[in-house]
């Protein structure tokens, strides 16, 4: 890989201020192709879920998916945009081997959804307002692979295989207007921005916008001025960004990049860039074609769509609270600062404490056992919490095992590492393990007289009128019962049975 000089990121702030421009594309998840009858259901045999119009076949007509103009309508009043009355699809041309029409049925001069906005929320509380030009409807491509290079690109490979599933998914490409005014904070802000409109999406219900899974990308345009001019520089196009984590990390190398280039004396040229995940740099792709090059014409095999104002309402009436409406809510019901709050949103934890509540446990306990021993072993092996194998309903359960006295903290973790293990719902793992609380006042007894017979010297402290030393003995026979005794019942027949008031 080409080496590429960076400018340091404060040099390159203290002379240029950043320009952004955010393109998001978002897989609807309708059951069927936004102009024809084929299945959207992933990983099936490559090309079997084809047909004569998805694949642009002689003769073919296409019909739009009303369920994904419903989806694109809810996506543009959620972004605070106008509805068109009235608006059509056009032809996208230009060749490339994925896209078996030769041209992407899209939408141009004539959006479904536009002059919108998105506040974000970043980590110190700032709200950042980012205008939105336009979200508009259209279909996605097929899928390359490309075969015997060492790169998976094209460069190199000896052939590609191509498939058409993936051909006249529906998609929604939202597209922000000039983002300026961030500043140093720019990257921040592209990772803020895309991190809200994925959660806004998702509480839609109009699709499950995993970035891991291509349901949701970014392309992050970026463009350097002088400081204190106002005409943009030439941009950049960073194309298919796939996690927030690399959002914000290709803007950050752009911006170093740029300034690099324009400090040497060099010209940027405005191009398509490919970005890198394992060391978070980009490189060239192809020459960006401007708009015209692509020769838009309307689609003449589709009728103009024109939502009533009656349907529009209707779907406005039904939107559900957004995101960050619904954070303020949760973060006052919950009783939990900013950071805490920004913590757990991070995590991506909000929907499954708040599972974990409608499952009966208190709110504290559900963000306890999220963000405490399920996000260590989320950590340790490299998923989502949503990716664990453990539901709301089986966290639910631990906490109330814990809140009846049948469990205490140790053993609620051992609990919980059984059901990430596969070896059954909370109730099999502690009774398979044995893991309940020893709570027979007998046994405790027995358990707490040989503690003391042990540990003599400890006992006459404990009568001389040192109760703190009662914590050794709880100790000792925490580690006889295996932790699983009930410690404030121990430390309680202890002082009983020393004839020590607590």
């Amino acid at each position: 890989m080409t080496v590429i000089d960076l400018e340091s990121y404060e040099d390159a702030l203290a002379t240029y201020d950043p320009v952004m421009g955010l393109e998001v594309h978002v897989e609807l998840g309708t059951r069927t192709k936004m102009f024809c009858g084929c299945s959207t259901e992933l990983k099936q045999d490559a090309n079997s879920q084809t047909c004569p119009v998805c694949l642009g076949l002689p003769g073919a007509l296409p019909v739009v998916n009303e369920i994904g103009v419903e989806s694109a309508i809810k996506i543009g009043l959620a972004l605070n945009c106008e509805i068109a009355e009235w608006c059509r699809f056009a032809r996208k041309n230009y060749f490339y081997p994925d896209m078996p029409k030769n041209f992407q049925t899209s939408q141009y001069d004539e959006p479904i959804a536009f002059d919108g906005y998105l506040d974000v929320q970043l980590e110190d509380g700032e709200i950042f307002r980012v205008q939105i030009e336009r979200a508009h409807m259209e279909e996605d491509t097929g899928k390359s692979t490309h075969v015997g290079g060492a790169t998976g690109r094209i460069h190199g490979a000896s052939h590609s295989l191509l498939d058409y599933n993936r051909a006249g998914i529906p998609l929604i490409e939202i597209v922000t207007k000039p983002i300026e005014g961030a500043g140093a904070r720019a990257p921040e802000v592209a990772k803020a921005y895309v991190a809200e409109l994925r959660e806004l999406i998702k509480a839609l219900g109009v699709s499950e916008a995993r970035m891991e899974m291509g349901q949701m990308r970014c392309d992050v345009n970026l463009s350097l001025r002088p400081n204190g001019t106002e005409t943009f520089g030439t941009r950049s196009e960073t194309k298919n960004v796939n996690s927030l984590r690399s959002v914000e990390r290709a803007a950050r190398f752009e911006i170093q990049r740029h300034a690099a280039v324009l400090n040497s004396g060099g010209t940027i040229v405005q191009e398509t860039r490919h970005f890198h995940e394992e060391d978070g740099s980009t490189t060239a792709g192809r020459i960006k074609d401007n708009a015209e090059d692509y020769r838009y014409f309307p689609e003449p095999d589709l009728v103009p769509v024109a939502p009533s104002r009656d349907w529009v309402e209707e779907l406005r009436k039904g939107l559900p609270e957004l995101p960050r409406l619904r954070r303020k809510r949760l973060k006052e019901e919950w009783g939990v600062n900013e950071h805490d709050m920004q913590s757990i949103l991070n995590a991506g934890a909000v929907d499954l404490i708040v599972a974990t509540t409608d499952a009966g446990a208190p709110s504290d306990q559900a963000r306890k056992w999220w963000m405490g021993e399920l996000a260590r072993n989320a950590n340790e092996t490299g998923r989502s919490l949503d990716e664990l194998p453990v539901t709301p309903a089986q966290v639910a359960r631990v906490a109330e095992l814990v809140a009846a006295g049948d469990l205490n903290d140790k053993l609620a973790r051992q609990v919980l590492e059984g059901v990430l293990a596969g070896e059954g719902d909370p109730d099999t793992v502690v009774e398979k393990r044995g893991l309940k609380v020893v709570s027979d006042e007998g046994a405790l007894g027995t358990a707490v007289d040989e503690a003391i017979v042990a540990n003599a010297a400890i006992a006459d402290k404990i009568r001389g009128g040192k109760v703190a030393a009662a914590g050794a003995l709880v100790g000792a026979v925490m580690k006889a019962t295996r932790g699983q005794a009930d410690a404030a019942r121990v430390r309680e027949l202890i002082l009983e049975k020393l004839g020590v008031e607590g």
